[in-house]
Formats: structure tokens, sequence, C-alpha cells
């Protein structure tokens, strides 16, 4: 949940100067924008994927991060909010020739590492959206990571609630409403974050076509159809994550959502938008870090997490004093995959598909409103593959259809334009093509295991780790 801070208590004063600061560094940033200061390199893409450590005897969470992060460390793997969860980055790559691979390799040799590492502890590590094991007993602030940030955070939420406890409702199969006192609701969502560097003259087409392919991007990556036994939504880490930490009041306020339209000139709308819409809540000063650093607006938009969220970086090894500053676009909508193989086939179909629909010459956002754009999003997470919606004319038709007819030919040719090699391409994009064809992704997977042999979670859990140790894509899973 993004950097930690160096204090945890805040008095008026320091969110007064927080806020100054805040908006003149939002000044700057609107500066750099009208002077074109941004780097302009070529598209290059990255990763972060949240995981779970889990008990091997009960299949349960596991709190272990502190002791396996002694045996080791790794500047690729950092903590969580919660003490049973993790985090791999994987180093961004041009995307060109065979980088895809690449950033399946180290990803792979990353996980085989922090298994490793887990086993004598007597955890297994697991890249599943949300737990099927997991219980509320397990959500207890007693469990949180023992970071300044993450007892800050939940501090300042519930001081915008008035102390009033999250309330959590979804409503699916078998509906679910749960209170709660703290965000630790929050920890029981993991996912695999793709980044993907823009120009700013681009920004405004690649987040609008972000949004976009969230609805077939969330239904093909759909891995959390259970939350405390309870079966959901296909996706329920949607609805899950953007209640967690609701700030009540306003719907304009809350720090999860789609978003209220689409981009117009550039996403320097968004950064506008975050010193209009949303109270600070973490006014950590940082009295070293000089104004071109944009610190406070970076540690500001780190508090607020969009389905699609720009970043700002920088060049020459991320060191603001250094480099020109750059743009990224973190698409926040794919749930941790089954396997390695999935979760680099989504960022496949997602840098191909989103540059297609960036760069053709007629934008998508003109035939696609917003609010349907909205409406897809959320009907492609209760129902995955299965979701029937409208695509550029009122006509509606099955994810699964318009991924196989559509969107694959746009992310061949996407990933072309990107000079990916073509049996890479092949390769990755087979993944999806396969697994919109047999509409088998891991939440249809658990659900059709749990239709043969009942709810049992504990045995979910263990049968899903032993196919997630084969490494073969989700679409070949058996129910054996």
């Amino acid at each position: 949940m993004g950097q930690d801070i160096a204090d945890s208590e805040f008095s008026p004063a320091h969110f007064a100067e927080f806020e100054a600061r805040l908006r003149a560094e939002t000044e700057l940033l609107q500066s750099w924008f009208d002077e074109r200061r941004f780097a302009d390199t070529p598209r290059e893409g990255g990763f972060e994927l949240e995981a779970w450590l889990i008990d091997q005897r009960h299949m349960a969470p596991a709190p272990l991060i502190e002791p396996l992060l002694e045996r080791r460390p790794d500047p690729l793997v950092v903590p969580e909010l919660a003490q049973f969860n993790l985090e791999f980055n994987g180093t961004p790559l041009r995307l060109r020739g065979d980088a895809l691979s690449r950033l399946a390799t180290e990803l792979e040799h990353t996980l085989e590492r922090c298994r490793r590492a887990a086993a004598p502890l007597g955890a297994r590590v697991g890249t599943i959206g949300i737990l099927p094991t997991l219980r509320p007993e397990h959500l207890v602030i007693g469990r949180m990571t023992p970071r300044r940030r993450y007892r800050a955070l939940n501090e300042q939420i519930l001081r915008l609630r008035d102390g009033a406890p999250i309330r959590l409702g979804i409503y699916g199969e078998q509906p679910l409403t749960i209170e709660q006192r703290d965000v630790m609701l929050e920890a029981a969502a993991t996912s695999f974050q793709i980044h993907l560097k823009m120009g700013a003259d681009e920004s405004a087409r690649v987040f609008n076509a972000s949004k976009i392919l969230s609805a077939p991007m969330v239904a093909l990556s759909a891995n959390s159809p259970y939350l405390f036994g309870r079966e959901l939504w296909h996706e329920t880490r949607i609805p899950l994550f953007e209640q967690a930490v609701s700030v009540g009041g306003s719907p304009l306020r809350e720090r999860v959502g789609f978003g209220i339209r689409y981009a117009e000139r550039s996403v320097m709308e968004c950064f506008r938008a975050n010193v209009s819409r949303y109270p600070v809540i973490l006014p950590q000063l940082m009295d070293d870090a000089p104004p071109h650093q944009l610190a406070h607006l970076r540690l500001h938009n780190g508090t607020i997490w969009r389905w699609n969220r720009p970043l700002i970086g920088f060049d020459a090894s991320g060191n603001p004093s250094a480099g020109r500053p750059h743009l990224r676009l973190e698409h926040r909508v794919a749930a941790a995959a089954p396997t390695v193989a999935d979760n680099v086939a989504n960022a496949a179909f997602y840098f191909g598909a989103v540059h297609a629909l960036a760069t053709q010459p007629d934008a998508p956002e003109g035939h696609i409103r917003f609010q349907q754009a909205r409406a897809n999003f959320y009907l492609a997470a209760q129902y995955g593959l299965g979701a029937e919606i409208p695509w550029y004319t009122a006509r509606r038709m099955p994810l699964s259809r318009l991924i196989l007819e559509r969107l694959l030919p746009l992310a061949r040719q996407g990933l072309r334009d990107l000079a990916i090699d073509d049996a890479e391409s092949a390769h990755w994009l087979g993944i999806i093509d396969q697994r919109a064809r047999t509409r088998r992704t891991g939440s249809a997977w658990q659900r059709a295991w749990v239709a043969r042999f009942g709810p049992d979670m504990a045995l979910l859990t263990e049968a899903y780790l032993d196919k997630q140790a084969t490494g073969r894509p989700v679409h070949e899973w058996t129910l054996d």
C-alpha cells in the first residue's frame, strides 16, 4: 500500500502545511504538462503481484512476513498491510522482443526463492485473489504489519468516518454483510497490478482505453469467488476493496473506485481531482525533499486507489534529482492469478490491447460512453466471462466472445506494433485465447471444484496450491 512514513501522529498544523505543499506541487506538475517536461520514452511495462503466506497444515493465513524477510531479504519482495501478505515487484522492461518471457522468468525466480524460504517456517506462498480459508478472526489489528504507514492509514480513515465501523455488504449467490472496526478487510484482497509507461500527450487516450478494457480484464483475471466461505461475485475483490477503506459521506470522496468520467486532455485532471475531491489522510511533511521531487503529491496520490491510477516517476533509476519525470498508468483490476503464466498472459493482453486502442485513429471513448464502461466493469466483476455487455453498439454480447472476436486481434496488433516477437505474442495471447474459449478462469475453477467436492475451503485451497505448483495455466487445470 505504498511508501512508509516517519510519523503516525499528526496535528492540524501538519494537515495545513501538507495541503499547502500539495497545492504548490500540483501547480508545478501542471507546468510540466504545459512545458512538455516529461520524458518521451518507448513503452515500458512492469508489475506488482500480491500474494499470501499460507499455513501448510491448516491452509489458513500464516502471519510470517517478518521471519520470511529475515530469512530471505530481497529488494523485489516487500511487506503489505497484513503479516500474511507480501508483494513481488517486477523490474520494468521495454516492451519489445522477448520482454514478456523475461518478466515471467524474473517473477518465477522471485517466487521460488520465497517458497524455499517459507517452507522451513511451515508455510506455502500462494497467489490467489482472496484466500478461501480466510475468516473474519484473521483480520484483526494484531495481524497488521508493524509499519507506521498502516497504523496511520487506519487511524485517519476511521477519523474521516467519525469512528463509525466500516460496513461491508456484498450481494451475490450467498449475500454477506459484516462490520469491521479497522481497515484490515483490505488485506483480504490481493491483485496483480500492471504498470505501463506512457507519454503526457497520449495519457488521456491510455487512461481512457484502460478504463474501457477494465471489464474484459477483470473477467479474464477473476480469481476471488469466495469470502468467509460465501460464494459471491466472480471477482469479489472489487466490491471488497471499494468498501474496505471507505471514508463514508459523499461517493466522490471514496478512495477506491472506477471514477466519474474519462480524461479529456491528460491525466493531469486526475491530479487536480486529488486536491479538490480527496481529503489528505497522511500529512507526512518531508522537509528534505525539494518541490521538484513532488514528494507530497506522490504520497497523497498513493492513498487514492483508482482502479486505473496515473503515477509520476523519474528516469535515471528513479532518482528525482537526476532524471526527467515520466508518467505511468497502473492498471489495478486484475486479481493475483493462479500461475506466473496466467499473470504474464494477463499483462500481455493488457499491453497489446491498450496500446492498440490508445493509438487507433478512432478513439473508443467516442463510441462507449463512460457510464457504460463503468457499468460493464461491475457486470464483468459480478458475472465473469459469462457477463454480456454492449460494445460500440447497443447490442450485448458475451464477454468471452468479445475477447475472442474483437479484443484478441487488437492485442495481437498492439504487441506487433510494440515489436514484441511474434512467437512471444502467440504464446502469451494463446493462453488468453484458451481461457476465453473454455471460460476456465481461477474463479470458475474454484466454483467447479466446490460444486463437485463440496464447500471445504481448506481442501479447496490445498487442491488449488497443488495445481499452482505445476505452473500450468488455469485453463488446463482439471478437478481430479
